[in-house]
């Protein structure tokens, strides 16, 4: 690590690009490029945006899968103290759309992959001033766009040495909304560089590491871990499709020694055939998260991945991702801490946690399930103009309502029970029933409806839409089966049900709400965990 301090994110490719110039800070299948070389390529982006009216503060979209495009995009922004908005690329047309214009971003940089969905929402973004399209191998220059490689190679490469402060925005990362409305999370340097000291000291991150970089950069868990192990100079792997035999061949290939992954990937790589043949003795630490894992999955990546450490992280893009870590000696199934593979862990350097009962004041004694509230210099700087949700969502004094519910045993560690809101994880994706709810009754064959989270053994949940059919239309599979159809045309497949209950009406209360738990209820019975 530099010598020098590192404050902002501009700051990590400014030093690092100078100081170990030579180094290879990114690796995408046959491209390498050093840090002087990511140094260049970025101020060769930010004067490209500079020539498209980008400024301190403004945004700027990308849309494109896991490639070393994002951190030159990422970094060039930043070079100006603007923001670089990852957007999630499995959403459909219109989600894309809202996101982007929410923003207010001046440039969309777009992958080659989802130039369709560029064509569909061009005409409804009239703040972006420049729609840039990632060249394919081989492929023709756009008709209507410019292309990545000629809007970045007319532009000479000096850093426009623009600073940015403790308080300014760093990330901003969308997740649905409660209300069916996404929410662009603000996260500042002070956030991001408050969650370092763990990467370094707990997860053992440092300039020598080769971390792997595969889940998605829209989420913190892609872009954040990215970031953390590059403050430290090191080496960022990036994998752009998770194919599961092929990351085993990469960790062998590139010496993998850090990653973070979800459980279901992990999951997936177990079923790979010759797993057990690959060489995987470079790997130092897993970190995984974003849902829950099986004791069975662990304990055979445990024995699998031996003597690698494995750590859980729970956090939410809000706290900057990881807040409370379940560290490598918790994770023996066979040990006499066993039972704590059920929890999520302790709470991490600087964080305090508390379990609030349903009042919203009293804070609750060990062993009570109340909402999980976080205090933490990683709790976010706020909603991107959303001052309301804000004020909800963080206290004047600064606890984070997670949304969670759960419990402190008497060591401190955190079990996660259920979640005080509707939310649903799939696959490590949030999905909110409001959003999905708001398009399903655009359906002529719905009535009402209310979206609920069931398990999935893949997934640990999926959605199901729980639906009170018009008058003039049929509860039978035809009708199920054109209700999803229609939803995906309008959401993320990971947002859209997998299946159709019908009833004659939906539980509510007097006050008219839905009653989701009893809705919930047949489908969890039996389970002591209520989430995925």
């Amino acid at each position: 690590m530099s010598a020098v301090q590192i404050t902002n994110v501009a700051g990590i490719v400014r030093v690092h690009g100078s100081e170990r110039p030579d180094h290879t800070a990114l690796v995408q299948d046959d491209r390498r490029l050093t840090w002087a070389e990511l140094l260049s390529r970025s101020a060769q982006v930010a004067q490209a945006l500079a020539e498209a009216g980008v400024g301190p503060h403004d945004r700027v979209a990308f849309l494109d899968k896991n490639g070393i495009e994002h951190f030159e995009v990422f970094f060039g922004a930043a070079m100006h103290n603007a923001v670089c908005v990852d957007v999630n690329w499995r959403l459909a047309a219109p989600e894309v759309q809202f996101i982007v214009d929410d923003a207010e971003a001046k440039v969309l940089v777009v992958g080659p992959d989802f130039v369709p969905i560029l064509d569909a929402i061009a005409d409804q973004l009239p703040k972006v001033n420049k729609f840039v399209v990632i060249d394919a191998d081989g492929s023709e220059p756009h008709a209507t766009h410019e292309s990545y490689e000629d809007w970045v190679g007319r532009s000479p490469a000096q850093d426009p040495g623009v600073d940015s402060d403790d308080e300014d925005t760093a990330f901003q990362l969308y997740s649905s909304g409660t209300t069916g409305r996404p929410k662009g999370v603000m996260l500042s340097n002070s956030n991001f560089f408050s969650l370092l000291p763990m990467a370094k000291d707990i997860w053992e991150l440092d300039g020598d590491s080769i971390n792997l970089t595969a889940m998605p950069l829209f989420h913190i868990g892609g872009g954040g871990w990215a970031a953390a192990g590059m403050y430290e100079g090191c080496t960022s792997v990036i994998f752009r499709e998770l194919d599961p035999a092929a990351l085993i061949k990469l960790i062998e290939n590139e010496q993998i020694t850090h990653a973070f992954l979800v459980p279901a990937v992990l999951q997936f790589m177990l079923m790979v055939p010759g797993v057990e043949e690959a060489d995987y003795s470079s790997l130092k630490v897993f970190v995984y998260g974003a849902s829950p894992i099986s004791e069975e999955v662990l304990a055979a990546c445990v024995k699998m991945f031996e003597p690698c450490k494995f750590w859980q992280a729970y956090g939410l893009t809000e706290t900057t991702g990881a807040v409370v870590n379940l560290p490598p000696e918790d994770h023996d199934p066979n040990g006499p801490n066993k039972h704590r593979l059920r929890s999520c862990g302790v709470a991490g350097p600087g964080v305090e946690l508390r379990i609030v009962g349903d009042d919203g004041e009293t804070a609750l004694p060990a062993g009570e399930v109340g909402e999980i509230w976080i205090k933490s210099p990683q709790v976010m700087k706020g909603y991107w103009h959303m001052p309301e949700e804000t004020a909800n969502s963080v206290t004047p004094d600064g606890w984070f309502k997670s949304g969670d519910a759960g419990y402190l045993d008497d060591d401190g560690y955190l079990f996660i029970h259920d979640r005080v809101k509707d939310m649903i994880v799939s696959g490590g994706e949030n999905v909110y029933p409001a959003e999905v709810e708001n398009v399903l009754m655009k359906h002529d064959a719905v009535a009402d409806v209310a979206v609920i989270g069931v398990p999935h053994e893949k997934w640990g949940e999926t959605a199901k839409a729980v639906v009170v059919v018009a008058a003039g239309s049929s509860a039978d599979d035809d009708t199920a089966a054109d209700i999803i159809a229609f939803a995906k045309t309008q959401l993320a497949t990971f947002k859209c049900p997998t299946s159709v209950d019908w009833v004659d009406a939906l539980p509510r209360n007097p006050t008219g709400k839905i009653l989701k738990k009893d809705l919930r209820e047949p489908y969890w019975e039996g389970m002591d965990r209520r989430v995925g």
